[in-house]
């Protein structure tokens, strides 16, 4: 499960984790190969960029991630990122900054400090007013200090790692749900859970969760689940019909999956069971949402059945790698829930009636039983994407 940080406005994806392709340039000559090579910023071609309305102010947010590599002997500390469209300075990173984003290739802590020849991903959220036109191309102004270079001359500056937008539309969507209460925990824009869970498959880095959510419920009481943690009746959101988002065909699916004792994840789940019982539809022009841990037995479709928006497809479970009862969902780009790239989507028509304060708060709830504090308020939401920690009313069919 993913916590992500409140925020408004249009997510834009940029970068694809794989195939490195835009290797930077030393930013001055004759430092010494070992400095010269010492912090090259990388990306790959986009695969997505796209840009999506996330209610409600209307600002843009560009969401995506970018390679360091450390190809020296010696430790590397980033200081600073600049974020560079042309002249202009987009977004400043400092070393705190850059240390809550920069994550070792394999690893889930950050950290500013690269260890000698490794890679890492800095996962980038920036934000632009509403009316700035988007950027044509980024690129990425990294000053470090690294170790291996000669004396006096280890501040090295490093520009490189250019991606540009890629502009095609973002797939407008029904709810998955229908009814009040609805928790949006490990939504845009900004998670640790959900947003940087990449992944190698198959040769390649992927990063199918980026705008992925795990959607959660409340009771009239403000408790995430009532009576015995253990036992998954007991939570708000279980066995609640799962909705299709789309009149769309069944790419896939797989039932026949244990349900999960809550309040610890399981242990030894295979790579191919982790959503447990679950669906994929094919929403066409390439993308595909899936609903993960859903209720065994509960499957009310086939692959290759079409389905109408709102038609309900099964009911929200336990199964697979799952802590407690909920729904995943994402939208990605092809079939295969690992092997794909998670796209940002819009709902078009909900209503955001509070917020909790946090993740911290969202876990303690959840492990404890607790009522949850929810800071009141309502807002109808038209063409959006649902963010971290917001509570959502969703219309009744």
């Amino acid at each position: 499960m993913a916590r992500i940080a409140h925020l408004l406005g249009i997510s834009l994806l940029l970068a694809l984790p794989g195939a490195w392709v835009a290797q930077a340039q030393s930013a001055a000559a004759g430092r010494g190969a070992a400095a010269a090579s010492a912090a090259m910023p990388s990306a790959a071609t986009p695969a997505a960029g796209q840009s999506a309305s996330v209610a409600p102010d209307g600002n843009q947010h560009l969401v995506y991630e970018v390679w360091l590599n450390n190809f020296s002997s010696g430790a590397i500390d980033v200081e600073q990122v600049e974020v560079v469209d042309g002249q202009r300075i987009v977004a400043r990173l400092d070393a705190a900054a850059v240390a809550s984003r920069l994550q070792a290739a394999g690893r889930r802590d950050a950290s500013a400090t690269m260890a000698p020849s490794t890679q890492a991903l800095l996962f980038l959220h920036l934000t632009l007013p509403a009316d700035a036109p988007l950027p044509v191309r980024l690129e990425h102004r990294i000053r470090s200090r690294v170790a291996a270079a000669p004396p006096g001359r280890q501040q090295i500056t490093e520009t490189g790692a250019a991606v540009a937008p890629d502009r095609r539309p973002v797939v407008v969507i029904g709810p998955p749900l229908a009814g009040d209460g609805h928790i949006a925990a490990d939504s845009c824009c900004d998670a640790t859970r959900h947003t940087r869970a990449a992944l190698p498959i198959d040769g390649k880095v992927w990063l199918a969760q980026r705008y992925a959510v795990d959607w959660e419920r409340l009771d009239a009481q403000r408790h995430i689940y009532t009576g015995p943690r253990a036992d998954p009746r007991s939570y708000a959101i279980y066995a609640q019909p799962v909705l299709a988002v789309a009149d769309a065909r069944v790419a896939s699916i797989s039932d026949g999956l244990p349900e999960q004792t809550p309040g610890h994840y399981p242990e030894a789940i295979a790579p191919a069971e982790a959503d447990g019982n679950a669906i994929v539809l094919d929403l066409g022009g390439g993308n595909y949402a899936l609903y993960a841990h859903l209720q065994p037995g509960s499957l009310m479709v086939h692959v290759g059945d079409t389905v109408q928006r709102g038609q309900v497809l099964a009911r929200v479970g336990n199964s697979g790698n799952s802590v407690a009862p909920h729904l995943h969902f994402q939208v990605m780009d092809s079939a295969s829930s690992l092997a794909a790239n998670g796209l940002p989507y819009q709902i078009d028509r909900y209503s955001v009636t509070g917020t909790t304060p946090g993740t911290e708060a969202f876990d303690a709830a959840e492990a404890d039983g607790t009522p949850l504090a929810i800071t009141p308020l309502r807002r109808p939401v038209r063409d959006a994407l649902p963010l971290d920690q917001q509570i959502i009313d969703f219309p009744v069919p």
